[in-house]
């Protein structure tokens, strides 16, 4: 895993080199870079060894050095992909590394080359020959890639530090709308960050710079869909047998590595069923599982994971979280993060990475599971709000709304109070604007007055309500699968995972999102997923046997801490942001401190915002 920067433009190698050096945590190893001051071009990287110690130094040339390539992540089918090119003509120089397939596979395919790519990456390619920087990120948004076009001057980077280094960007101006957007998402939608002059790839998206003019064009080359394809064949009984096997061989291509190995434990289906796959590949005496506890009882997977370590007989390590963990690491993560994260699981993820790399350098997760097999619990809510919706008329609604405000906040993990808040806040509005509601830390009016301004709810959701919009005639539950999976996804979960891991050099893999069991899982009808208002009904289906039964019917149980009630001994933020009400937060902040109000997310976001950009 690694940390890639460059830029085409004004600038010169001391420039270069500041920028790479704010990746160093992404890439503790080594640095490499490439100079061309007559271009002008200027590469960067970062590395964090995992394969080809020797043979995968960056950036890499082809033999002809008309093609360079520097690379954040892993391709996992690289062994396959070379054994084509060299039957091709292709001759490599190094054993293994996956980056030299990316050299090749770009001049022989090029564009045509990311769709066969089963991995996670970001990646910059300089093609003398067309004269081009090839920007691209992999399917489902894994590894991140920002980029500017500003005073002349292209400049790109795994995370936006590098770029808020470069003198080109003379202007740091925060982005009214984008900050509405993170408040009302709990995180910052593509192609949205912070900064107005600063934009986030698509997953799955090229971008190509012309170095003759600095023009840019964009294309997609894959595209997460449901319900377009044909059915598999045979019944669901099939169909999970099916997913069996893909699910193995998804586990085994995410094996490699030259480096210690381990597994992330939550004892829930995702984790479960990737640890049991590997446990067919390797002794499970030899399998390192990690898992975070928690004294707060709603909290707390630790006992658990270590009923399924047991199960399985791993080599498993367990650390319990206090509140002391937060109240001294917290600051310093979030100053890390360089673009704030709405979730306060941000925090707990950090600290199991934190906790593993302690042992491994790699580690699996089952990252994607919920997405794509309907984990969460507003699946299970879609029925009963199309329900309510129908029958219940806009006063009662706004009755029962003001009735559960009323109820009195409960600290602990998913308590009553905040799930029926958020279900309520949901409803009465369009459905397009459920699941973005249901999630959201504000609602459109606390926005709104947070930042002095009528704002609409069609501008702050514009995003989610367009890909609810674009599949018009599929059913809620897809619709809903795909807000999750296309858009949740990559700008919410996998950027956690990416920030918390890489601010301690640890790589993570998510098995799930596989090409090949996505573009299985794709083709699946909804109603294989939730069954009978059970989520996750095939996957469960498949590890039947495979699984104890204390597994396959435990309840979902999010990933958090106990954020609600730390928040009282954590101090707020002292530095106002421009652009917003810093007194309507702070008299939230004392409303939940009084336990009037439960504004956990809200407050989060404030501090998150405050730490990572606060000016």
């Amino acid at each position: 895993m690694c940390g890639i920067t460059g830029f085409f433009g004004t600038g010169n190698e001391a420039v270069l080199k500041s920028m790479t050096e704010t990746l160093s945590s992404r890439g503790p190893d080594s640095s490499g870079f490439y100079i061309d001051n007559d271009i002008p071009l200027y590469l960067g990287h970062r590395r964090l060894v995992v394969l080809d110690r020797r043979g995968g130094i960056q950036p890499m040339w082809d033999s002809s050095f008309k093609t360079c390539v520097i690379f954040n992540g892993e391709i996992y089918n690289h062994h396959k992909l070379r054994k084509e090119l060299e039957s091709l003509g292709h001759r490599f120089s190094s054993s293994h590394s996956d980056t030299e397939t990316l050299v090749y596979g770009w001049q022989q395919w090029g564009e045509k080359m990311f769709p066969f790519l089963d991995g996670m990456f970001a990646l910059a390619i300089y093609d003398r020959t067309k004269n081009q920087i090839i920007l691209a990120r992999d399917r489902f948004g894994e590894k991140p890639l920002y980029y500017s076009s500003t005073n002349h001057t292209f400049i790109f980077g795994s995370e936006m530090s590098p770029l808020l280094k470069h003198p080109a960007l003379q202007s740091k101006e925060l982005s009214n709308i984008s900050l509405q957007k993170y408040f009302a998402h709990g995180f910052f939608p593509a192609t949205h960050s912070p900064y107005k002059k600063i934009k986030k790839l698509l997953p799955g998206e090229i971008l190509k710079v012309n170095l003759k003019d600095i023009s840019i064009t964009t294309g997609t080359y894959w595209k997460f869909t449901l319900g377009d394809n044909e059915l598999p064949a045979g019944n669901e009984i099939d169909w999970a047998e099916e997913l069996k096997i893909v699910l193995k061989e998804a586990v085994k291509s995410r094996l490699e590595s030259d480096v210690p190995l381990g597994f992330f434990l939550s004892g829930g289906i995702d984790s479960s069923s990737i640890l049991v796959n590997a446990s067919k590949y390797i002794d499970p005496s030899n399998l390192k599982t990690f898992s975070i506890g928690f004294k707060e009882t709603s909290f707390d997977e630790s006992k658990i994971a270590q009923n399924v370590a047991n199960f399985l007989g791993t080599d498993h390590y367990n650390k319990t979280c206090v509140i002391d963990d937060a109240k001294h690491k917290i600051p310093n993560l979030l100053r890390k993060l360089d673009e704030p994260i709405g979730d306060p699981s941000i925090f707990p993820t950090h600290m199991l990475c934190e906790f593993a790399r302690k042992k491994v350098t790699v580690a699996l997760s089952g990252d994607g599971g919920d997405e794509l097999f309907a984990g969460y619990d507003p699946f299970r809510a879609l029925k009963f709000a199309s329900l309510y919706d129908q029958i219940i008329p806009r006063p009662v609604h706004e009755s029962i709304k003001f009735l559960a405000a009323k109820i009195p906040r409960s600290d602990i993990n998913l308590g009553m109070s905040f799930i029926i808040n958020k279900f309520l806040r949901g409803l009465k509005n369009p459905a397009s604007l459920w699941n973005p509601l249901w999630l959201s830390p504000l609602s459109p009016q606390d926005i709104s007055e947070l930042f002095l301004q009528p704002l609409e709810a069609d501008e702050l959701y514009s995003e989610a309500i367009d890909e609810w919009d674009n599949l018009e005639n599929h059913s809620i539950v897809d619709r809903s699968l795909s807000f999750y999976t296309r858009f949740y996804l990559p700008d919410g979960v996998l950027t956690k995972t990416d920030r918390a891991s890489m601010s301690v050099g640890l790589e993570v893999r998510s098995p799930m999102l596989a090409n090949n069991l996505t573009s299985f899982v794709q083709k699946l009808p909804w109603h294989s997923k939730i069954k009978n208002q059970k989520t996750k009904w095939i996957l469960k289906k498949a590890m039947y046997g495979e699984l104890p039964d204390f597994v396959l019917n435990r309840k979902k149980k999010g990933f958090g801490f106990p954020i609600s009630s730390w928040l009282s001994e954590i101090n707020p933020p002292k530095k106002d942001l421009a652009s917003i009400n810093n007194e309507w937060l702070r008299n939230r902040w004392k409303k939940h401190q009084t336990g009037k109000n439960d504004e956990r997310q809200a407050l989060w976001c404030w501090i998150a915002l405050t730490h990572a950009i606060g000016q």
